[in-house]
C-alpha cells in the first residue's frame, strides 16, 4: 500500500498520481495479453474496449475466437489470459470441473449485471399466441419445428437441445438449428421480413434488443433460470495470473460495464466495424468511464496509465 505524510489540500492529487506510479511495472512476459472471444457481439465489444485500452498502455492484446469448452480449456492450459465473457448461470455445467479443479479462476464481481439469456420471438408471433415456453409446441408446425440457436458448443445450444432430448414442454420431435450468431440474426431477420413464425435464442445485452421488435418466453425457468435467464457476466482467468501480471489483472478487475454501455457499443460492430475502432469512437465519446476503470492501474513500463490512456485516445 502506497503510503504518505499528512498532506496539505493542494497535494492530494500529486499523492494520487504518486501511489499510481509507485506500483511496479508487469514483466515483459505480460505484454502479450491473450483474450478469448466466443463469436458473440457483447464479448467482441467488451473485449474490444479491454483491448484499446491496454494497447494504449504498452501492451500487445490479441483475441482467439473459440467456442466456449475450448475457452475454458485454454484458460486451463494458460493459452488463453482474459475471458470477459462468462455468463452465469447458463455457463455454470461447463466450467463447474474447471473451477472445481482449481484450473481457472472466477473474479468475484461480475464485470455486467442485469442481463438475460432466453428464447424469444418476434412481436408478431408474441401477439400471435406463442408467450411461453408451454406454447411452443401448440405452434410446431408454424415454426417448421425447429429452435434456432447459435454456435455449435454453445451453453445454450445446449440447454435447448437437453430440452429437446428430454421432450420437456412437449419439444422431443423439435430441431435445434446451429450457425452462428451472425447466422442466426439473418435468419431472424428474413422472418421478420416475410412475418414467418420463429422461435430464438434471444438474449440483453445485444443490438437486436433495439434494432428488432422481439419478445422474450416466459415459462423458461427450469431451463435458463428465472426472470427471463437473468445472468451475470464474469470474468474468467488462470489461477495464477494475477501473481504473475498484476497490473492487467487489476485493470480487468476494475472493468464493469452497463446493459446500456454494451448497446450502444454493439451496434456498429453488428455492423461490421472492427471492435477496436468501435470501442476507440465510444470512449472518446465517454472518457469518464476511464477514471475508474484505470484506478491503480499503470502503463506496461510503470507509468500513470489513465494519462497515457487519455492522451492515446486524445481526449482531455
Amino acid at each position: 500500500m502506497c503510503r504518505f505524510p499528512l498532506l496539505k489540500t493542494g497535494a492530494l492529487a500529486c499523492a494520487a498520481v504518486l501511489c499510481a506510479s509507485a506500483h511496479a511495472a508487469d514483466p515483459a512476459a505480460c505484454k502479450d495479453v491473450r483474450f478469448a472471444d466466443v463469436g458473440w457481439t457483447d464479448i467482441a465489444a467488451t473485449t474490444g474496449v479491454a483491448s484499446t485500452i491496454l494497447g494504449a498502455l504498452g501492451y500487445a492484446p490479441t483475441k482467439t475466437i473459440a467456442s466456449v469448452p475450448i475457452t475454458f480449456a485454454g484458460l486451463k492450459s494458460k493459452q488463453i489470459d482474459v475471458f470477459l465473457g462468462y455468463w452465469s448461470p447458463t455457463m455454470d455445467p461447463i466450467i463447474e470441473p474447471f473451477t472445481k479443479s482449481g484450473s481457472i479462476k472466477v473474479l468475484s464481481t461480475p464485470n455486467l449485471t442485469g442481463a438475460k439469456y432466453t428464447l424469444a420471438v418476434p412481436d408478431y408471433v408474441y401477439q400471435g399466441g406463442l408467450k411461453s415456453f408451454q406454447d411452443i409446441a401448440k405452434y410446431a408446425d408454424k415454426l417448421q419445428g425447429r429452435i434456432y440457436g447459435i454456435e455449435p458448443g454453445n451453453d445454450g445450444n445446449a440447454l435447448i437441445q437437453k430440452m429437446i432430448g428430454a421432450n420437456q414442454y412437449g419439444l422431443g420431435k423439435f430441431k435445434l438449428v446451429e450457425s452462428s450468431e451472425a447466422g442466426m440474426l439473418v435468419q431472424v431477420n428474413r422472418a421478420v421480413r416475410e412475418k414467418q413464425w420463429i422461435v430464438f435464442l434471444g438474449w440483453e445485452p445485444h443490438p437486436m434488443n433495439v434494432q428488432m421488435k422481439i419478445d422474450y418466453l416466459s415459462g423458461g425457468d427450469a431451463v435458463f433460470g428465472p426472470d427471463y435467464g437473468a445472468a451475470r457476466v464474469l470474468t474468467a482467468e488462470p489461477p495464477d495470473y494475477a501473481a504473475r501480471c498484476p497490473n492487467v489483472a487489476k485493470f480487468v478487475s476494475n472493468l464493469q460495464f452497463t446493459t446500456a454501455i454494451e448497446n450502444h457499443l454493439m451496434v456498429p460492430i453488428a455492423n461490421k466495424e472492427d471492435p477496436n475502432k468501435a470501442a476507440a469512437d465510444w470512449l472518446r465519446g465517454n472518457p469518464q468511464v476511464l477514471d475508474n476503470w484505470l484506478a491503480g492501474v499503470t502503463t506496461l513500463d510503470g507509468k500513470p496509465g489513465l494519462p497515457a490512456v487519455r492522451a492515446s485516445l486524445g481526449v482531455h
